[in-house]
């Protein structure tokens, strides 16, 4: 989030405490709910930007990551409404540690937490196709920390029922398969294990898959990158081989050469950890 918050707007009972940050077209802010009482993180739709497409789009991500909060690594949404000054809101659980993008620009992950988020987010995204949406905007700025360590995966704004999306529009590029980037191309579940091969890549190294440190990172140069090149090594001599072969899989170009789901990708994490001599972590997804 880059610009200032604007004055937040008042919610009958609810507290402000703090602003939280800002995006394009939305700001969060920290609130304290009187009954019952606890802080919650509150987005809050611009005046400027109140447009109908956007104010439909802003309900479905409510109605979206509702249908999704029982998960234990997607954020909890606790309800939503319009202000008294006419600005959509969503109210939603307050993750208070760093999200995944400052946490990994101020020192790569380890391999082994790397590897366990990777496959908490893969049970999320998981549930999230079982349902029939694709997040389609994932990357480690959309993955909260909350107050026991855990991921929360979040901004759900332009999620799409799968099979009824198509184009570039609104995708965050350094973490967008080659096919999201053509506007006629056609995402699915394996384009979102794309992005999650490319947040776990970006833990591990401190950047995404095809930035080139000190190079030229220009989005026209990334988005080139990613459509004909390999991605930039990771120049950590402790990623295991299985590691790497399993980022590249879930990144190769072709959509069809890819895990199919993202529980097969988990599956290939897990096979991971046992290489590490680590406990699997849980892959939770509903029963079927």
């Amino acid at each position: 989030m880059t610009r200032a918050a604007i004055r937040p707007p008042e919610l009958p009972g609810y507290e402000h405490i703090d602003d939280l940050g800002s995006g394009g077209y939305a700001d969060v802010y920290l609130y304290e709910q009187a009954m019952p009482r606890r802080r919650v993180a509150v987005k809050v739709l611009r005046a400027e930007s109140l447009t109908d497409e956007l104010a439909m789009q802003f309900q479905s991500e409510a109605n979206l990551m509702a249908a999704l909060s029982t998960h234990p690594y997607i954020v909890t949404i606790y309800g939503a409404a319009v202000s008294d000054d006419g600005r959509p809101y969503i109210v939603m659980e307050y993750y208070p540690g760093p999200n995944l993008s400052v946490r990994s620009r101020q020192k790569p992950l380890s391999i082994p937490e790397a590897v366990r988020i990777g496959v908490q987010l893969a049970g999320a995204v998981e549930t999230a196709h079982r349902a029939g949406i694709l997040h389609r905007d994932l990357k480690p700025a959309n993955v909260l920390t909350s107050a026991f360590g855990k991921p929360g995966l979040t901004d759900f704004g332009i999620s799409a029922v799968a099979g009824e999306v198509s184009g570039a529009a609104g995708l965050s590029v350094p973490w967008s398969p080659p096919e999201a980037l053509d506007d006629a191309g056609d995402v699915d579940a394996r384009s979102d294990v794309w992005s999650l091969a490319a947040t776990i890549y970006t833990l591990l190294s401190g950047h995404s898959p095809f930035e080139i440190p000190g190079g030229d990172n220009s989005a026209l140069a990334v988005m080139s990158r990613i459509e004909h090149q390999p991605p930039t090594p990771i120049k950590r001599s402790e990623v295991p081989a299985s590691l790497e072969r399993a980022l590249g899989a879930a990144m190769s170009k072709s959509p069809a050469v890819r895990p199919a789901t993202a529980a097969e990708f988990a599956r290939m994490l897990q096979s991971v950890e046992r290489d590490l001599r680590l406990q699997p972590t849980d892959l939770d997804i509903p029963d079927e």
